[in-house]
């Protein structure tokens, strides 16, 4: 699906079948790279997908061409579409001609009686939306009905491996029996050459044998084959070539025993039956894993409702959630999922954002509150307002985020990209030495070791584990992450994060929360502090100064008495007196109440200390007395401090840029424990600090906010923002902290460590593995030590391999537990 097929440069993310090794990623690669138009092309294993960026739209119709002459298919899907707005036999040929036109649909239905379009299209090249906008530019209406894959879905594919597997374990058990029962079971042989003739036994081993190859085993053998003819071995033409040659030899041996050299007539059918049963196993145990592997994005999409109450003519009736428009009122009631973004109109309820924030406490909300689609309704029932449908919510983007990382690639898969390039050649000429040193030298019975282990060589190389090793860990990193309210927006960020040693934070709205709020008030002794609290709120109802709004919201929080005003009048920059029931009521500086004649000097003390603590004293006189001391401040995050502490407490040091002034600033980092500060910066003045600690060598990761935060979170090497920031912020970002829970900055740096960790435990075995594997395969060890890897233990050490990498990255699904 493009992100943005209306930009010149548009991305698409195309599901891929057919891929088993990192050579497949390396073919799928260098197609698409070749065609002209292309900017950029990551294809990542473990999700199965291609993501290209066109500089040129006229390269998206060549996209699936070059995929499938490169030997692999492109999923297709189907859309069955509502159409309005036709007449007539030509609207059907009009409709279904524009959906066609459309790059990637493959076939278009159109029924006039039903008013419906059925449509196929490649997946990621065409989507429903493009086909919307193709049949509206016709003159007519579609709204998507819904869609599914057209092709086998993943879980489909496994079912499928398994019916293969055991078709290929049934019909290969009796020739693994006879051939290698004997080694288990001494008597064995005996009883079965007594019974049955040795020619028997060759000829019904030869009928099973070619039922296993060309049955369960043959997708091997066309796929592996082809890609040989094409030049673009993989590892399904190791499997062919390797089994091929095994099962020939017996052939040859079985129909033709005269024309073999004498004392080279051997069978070598249990070897081959045995691997593309392990094959097949290690595949089916490979796909459940990656199956596991990708259960958070699939959640993600679980989350998303199918149906909603929507307000049509006065009443709310039940419709499929493409027919909510953005300014629809919905109808949510207790324990119902919400189909929108959008803001309560009516009513109050819990909220349970878990799924979407990571934060486990349902969150109060009432009218004028923001609800998330995809999130659960808790015990009451509400109305709101859609702002945000399909596509465009807050559950859509986070999805688009995660599968964006998911497919993106780690600067250290750039070395595993170029080893497995060449790594299938270099396993075929290990195999074509292993196969001659043993003919040259191996004396006696050359011929039969120099084929085994000719085999044994190219069954046991595992380009597969190396393909996997970092997209696996990435897909299940990021998915962890996306259910703690982690969203990275880059894969790269994924090891990038792991190595800051700076983390410099925005003060306003990161560390603080971004709004003033009164934390103080202290009566004088005549007087009671709400009585003090209804009078001020009152007043100051009337200002739009951000001071008095904190005065307000603390008077309503108190539900307290709205008192009538009268003869409201503001000294702009001082403060502001009314006549409140029958008070007069006077709020402001100290020099506004001094000009009224009121001394605040008993208050001095008390003033001069919340001011070194960065608030803003604010005095209350009532009837020409002085009433009162508050203050009020933009109060630190209840995260922040915890936060500051578990980054100190793994070792990395913290930094605070502020525009504020520098006493209120100095005020927040010391009560944080942060030491460096910077304050009373503008935009530009960040940049300059980031670009100081950079040049003392800091690898600095920024966390912000707001609107000029953008350009510090774009410089620095890894940019933070707080989920509930501005857009632009989220934007210039590579991490997003959905919930704004400022102790994620401490987890997404552990996470990083920790998938790195992993990775590296990943890539240390898969190439470890074939580097020490490959030599025993070919007999390095015979002559000394008599050893020698049958090829049917190549093809469980090979399975082995990529079960072990699989295994060991979804361990990150613990992370945090």
């Amino acid at each position: 699906m493009p992100d943005d097929a209306r930009t010149k440069h548009a991305a698409y993310a195309i599901p891929i079948d057919g891929m088993s090794c990192a050579s497949c990623v390396a073919h799928v690669e260098k197609a698409l790279a070749q065609i002209p138009g292309v900017a950029s092309v990551g294809v990542n294993l473990a999700t199965e997908q291609a993501r290209v960026v066109l500089s040129d739209p006229a390269a998206l119709p060549k996209l699936a061409p070059a995929i499938e002459a490169a030997g692999y298919a492109v999923r297709n899907a189907r859309a069955e579409f509502a159409v309005s707005g036709m007449t007539c036999a030509s609207c059907v040929a009009h409709v279904e001609g524009a959906a066609k036109r459309v790059p990637g649909v493959l076939e278009a239905t159109v029924n006039l009686a039903t008013e419906r379009a059925h449509i196929v299209y490649r997946d990621g090249i065409a989507d429903p939306a493009a086909i919307v906008r193709a049949i509206a530019d016709a003159g007519y209406e579609a709204t998507p009905l819904g869609s599914e894959a057209a092709g086998p879905a993943p879980r489909d594919e496994n079912a499928g491996l398994a019916h293969r597997l055991i078709v290929a374990a049934v019909l290969g058990a009796p020739v693994f029996a006879v051939e290698m029962g004997g080694h288990v079971f001494p008597p064995l042989h005996g009883w079965i050459h007594a019974a049955l003739s040795p020619d028997f036994v060759a000829y019904a081993s030869l009928v099973l044998t070619t039922l296993v190859m060309f049955g369960p085993g043959l997708g091997f053998q066309r796929v592996g084959l082809a890609n040989l003819l094409r030049g673009t071995p993989d590892m399904n033409t190791l499997v062919a070539v390797g089994t091929l040659s095994a099962y020939l030899y017996s052939l040859a041996a079985v129909v033709a025993p005269h024309l073999m050299p004498a004392g080279a007539v051997h069978l070598y059918f249990e070897a081959a039956v045995s691997v593309v049963v392990l094959v097949l196993l290690g595949r089916y145990l490979e796909g459940l894993s990656r199956g596991h592997a990708r259960d958070a994005i699939a959640r993600l999409g679980r989350l998303q409702a199918k149906t909603a109450r929507v307000e049509r003519d006065g009443a709310f009736v039940e419709l499929p959630i493409a027919s909510v428009v953005v300014g629809d009122r919905l109808q949510v009631r207790p324990g119902e999922r919400i189909a929108a973004d959008g803001t309560l109109a009516s009513g109050h309820s819990y909220v349970d954002e878990s799924m979407v924030t990571g934060e486990p406490v349902p969150v109060f909300k009432e009218v004028g509150a923001a609800v998330i689609g995809g999130t659960v309704n808790q015990n009451g029932s509400f109305v709101f307002a859609a702002t945000k449908v399909g596509a465009d919510t807050m559950l859509a983007q986070i999805q688009r985020l995660v599968e964006n990382a998911q497919a993106g690639k780690l600067p250290i898969q750039a070395v595993v990209d170029r080893v497995t390039a060449r790594f299938v050649p270099a396993v075929f000429a290990a195999a074509a030495a292993t196969f001659v040193g043993w003919m040259l030298w191996g004396g006696a019975g050359a011929f039969g070791l120099a084929l085994a282990n000719a085999v044994a060589v190219l069954i046991v190389a595992c380009p597969c584990a190396m393909g996997l090793a970092t997209p696996i860990s990435i897909l299940v990193a990021s998915g962890r992450a996306a259910e703690r309210g982690i969203l990275f927006r880059r894969g790269e960020a994924l090891q990038l994060l792991g190595t800051v040693t700076l983390v410099a934070f925005d003060k306003t709205g990161t560390l603080t929360k971004g709004r003033p709020e009164l934390t103080d008030l202290v009566a004088a002794p005549a007087f009671a502090a709400d009585e003090v609290l209804a009078l001020m709120g009152a007043l100051e109802a009337s200002s739009e100064h951000p001071i008095a709004a904190a005065i307000v919201r603390a008077a309503r929080d108190k539900k307290l008495e709205a008192l009538p005003v009268a003869d409201f009048a503001a000294s702009p920059g001082l403060g502001a007196r009314a006549r409140v029931g029958d008070r007069d009521v006077a709020v402001g500086a100290d020099r506004y109440l001094a000009s009224l004649g009121i001394s605040t000097a008993p208050f001095a003390h008390a003033m001069a200390s919340l001011a070194a603590a960065g608030k803003s004293p604010i005095f209350v006189a009532i009837d020409g007395r002085l009433a009162a001391l508050a203050a009020v401040a933009d109060p630190i995050r209840p995260s922040a401090k915890p936060a500051i502490a578990a980054l100190h407490a793994a070792g990395l040091a913290t930094a605070m840029v502020s525009g504020d002034n520098r006493a209120t600033a100095t005020s927040v980092a010391a009560e944080l424990g942060i030491s460096r500060v910077v304050a009373e910066t503008m935009p530009a003045d960040k940049l300059a600090a980031l670009a100081t600690w950079r040049a003392e060598g800091a690898t600095i990761a920024f966390v912000g906010d707001g609107i000029n935060d953008a350009p510090a979170l774009a410089q620095a090497d890894i940019g933070i923002a707080v989920g509930s920031g501005t857009d632009i912020a989220i934007d210039s970002a590579d991490v997003v902290l959905v919930a704004g829970d400022l102790a994620a900055v401490a987890e997404a740096v552990a996470l990083s460590k920790a998938t790195m960790r992993n990775i590296r435990q990943n890539l240390f075995w898969a190439f470890g593995y074939n580097a020490a594997l490959v030599p025993v395969a070919a007999g390095a060890l015979y002559p000394w030590f008599g050893i020698q890897m049958s090829p049917i233990f190549a093809a469980a050490a090979m399975a082995a391999s990529s079960i072990f990498v699989v295994g060991n990255a979804l361990r990150l699904r613990r992370f945090g537990n």
